[in-house]
């Protein structure tokens, strides 16, 4: 087995441990709700746009931090053709969500929701952080992504997130 395939094994069996081992009640629904939520950053671009009309005095940080994750919306969705790696398709992995493609690297809901923890972060009184590991696993519960496609969003949305908010400085 080459370095790939292994790689690539690994990160089937920690998907799979992560569905046998997240059994909650209600953790599925939790994990379906922050889906709907997180999907096309819809969740996060509102919250963004409710602190731009309300926050006059800061509307120009919750336009920069709302870009901030429009961008990296934006730039997962391209990453997703370029890499154009399938979402998980194995009998022992139960996808428990629809998905508007079948590409999975990197994950569209953990880049969006690591921008917007981000960018946030300063705009909030509430700390942002716990959305992040919330979002990765919510996507491994459902599923619909390895281990590698929400970390790899992840490092994206803040890459992305630091470089708009640097841009715009």
């Amino acid at each position: 087995m080459n370095v790939k395939d292994s790689l690539a094994a690994a990160d089937l069996r920690l998907l799979q441990a992560v569905q046998r081992g997240i059994t909650a009640p209600g953790a599925q629904q939790v994990a379906t709700g922050l889906s709907h939520a997180g999907e096309h950053a819809a969740a996060w671009i509102a919250i963004g746009a409710a602190g731009y009309l309300l926050d006059r005095r800061r509307r120009r940080e919750w336009a920069v931090a709302t870009a901030s994750v429009v961008a990296a919306h934006g730039a997962s969705v391209v990453l997703k053709r370029v890499a154009r790696r399938h979402r998980p398709l194995d009998h022992h992995v139960e996808v428990r969500v629809g998905t508007p493609s079948r590409w999975s690297m990197p994950s569209s809901h953990a880049t969006s929701t690591t921008a917007a923890a981000v960018a946030f972060a300063p705009l909030l009184p509430v700390p942002t952080w716990p959305l992040v590991p919330a979002m990765l696993t919510s996507r491994l519960v459902l599923g619909v992504h390895y281990p590698t496609d929400v970390t790899a969003g992840a490092l994206l949305g803040a890459a992305t997130a630091a470089a708009v908010r640097r841009i715009a400085s």
